[in-house]
């Protein structure tokens, strides 16, 4: 009997992730297609199941090869009926993804949110390395997070669980953030939040390498930050210590709360490896129980691009 694929869909704001995921976890054949926002993103389910149909006929192999479809997408969701509320960057209000996708492709849907299913491509294939209760952190733009608990997301009573980005870090005069709030961790933990951290640090250490490196640049990135920091450049260090004390802060508490065996750090952040993640342990260890930080290791995710299209896969073989 021939094996069945998943297909594992990561909806992001530029472009479409798609890959035919055997039941190992293993990618059998990927690729990516422009997300079109035209028309209030109504295409998008189209330019899916059209990705799909000439995939299978580039790969010589028919429609029954294919099990079911996990999609991770962005924005608020009903995990029941896989109804999108709203996902702001992709245009789409009050849109059934979940069934016009099914009616476009011919094939069973699940929908979770993107950084759940991020979260469960690690714990499958990546960094989780099969922990059942994990912590997933995407430092990126934004902050996103999935938690896992016992091997399930955890979604809560209407899908918000896992708004990592969105704990509270700097409860006074913190930052407006996106949201509407002031001092999310989103705001100091970000890529922009870093930026912005050391745009306002560097002004009282003028001849630091990370001052030349942003007037050589003309611009403030966390990647010129993090390459200051290896270089043991102080205001640099100064900020790195700034952001990982919030980000260290926040994971103990949520880890406190539900004691994860992994933490994952992705997003492009994550790049920066031990020059994040060091002083992240050492603030996290401020602030965790020992026996909570005992248990929970920190590590860096390893999947990258490939994490979303895995976990929608993961998703469309357990779920269905």
């Amino acid at each position: 009997m021939t094996t069945q694929w998943y297909v594992g869909v990561d909806l992001g704001g530029t472009t479409i992730k798609l890959a035919f995921v055997d039941s190992y976890g293993d990618i059998v054949y990927k690729g990516e297609v422009p997300t079109n926002t035209d028309n209030e993103g109504s295409e998008i389910t189209t330019d899916i199941a059209k990705w799909i149909d000439q995939s299978l006929v580039h790969l010589g192999e028919s429609k029954d090869r294919l099990h079911s479809i996990g999609m991770g997408a962005p924005g608020f969701i009903n995990m029941e009926t896989g109804y999108i509320y709203q996902a702001v960057n992709i245009g789409w209000k009050n849109f059934h993804l979940k069934d016009r996708l099914e009616m476009d492709a011919g094939l069973p849907v699940i929908v979770d949110n993107d950084a759940n299913i991020a979260a469960l491509g690690e714990m499958w294939r990546g960094a989780g390395d099969g922990a059942k209760n994990l912590l997933c952190v995407t430092l990126g733009t934004g902050v996103g997070g999935g938690i896992i608990a016992n091997g399930n997301i955890l979604h809560g009573v209407n899908g918000m669980a896992g708004e990592i980005g969105h704990i509270t870090a700097v409860p006074e005069d913190g930052y407006p953030c996106n949201c509407g709030k002031t001092g999310c961790l989103e705001t100091v933990s970000s890529a922009t939040g870093i930026a912005r951290i050391a745009k306002e640090l560097v002004t009282d250490f003028p001849n630091s390498l990370l001052a030349n490196e942003y007037k050589k640049e003309d611009k403030m990135t966390a990647k010129i930050v993090f390459e200051a920091a290896e270089n043991n450049d102080e205001c640099a260090l100064l900020v790195v210590n700034k952001v990982t004390y919030y980000l260290g802060f926040a994971l103990a508490n949520l880890a406190n709360a539900f004691n994860p065996e992994k933490i994952v750090v992705g997003g492009g952040v994550s790049k920066a490896g031990e020059t994040l993640i060091k002083p992240l342990e050492k603030a996290f260890q401020q602030f965790a129980l020992p026996r909570v930080a005992e248990g929970a290791s920190i590590v860096v995710a390893t999947l990258g691009n490939d994490a979303g299209v895995i976990g929608g896969a993961w998703l469309a073989k357990t779920q269905k």
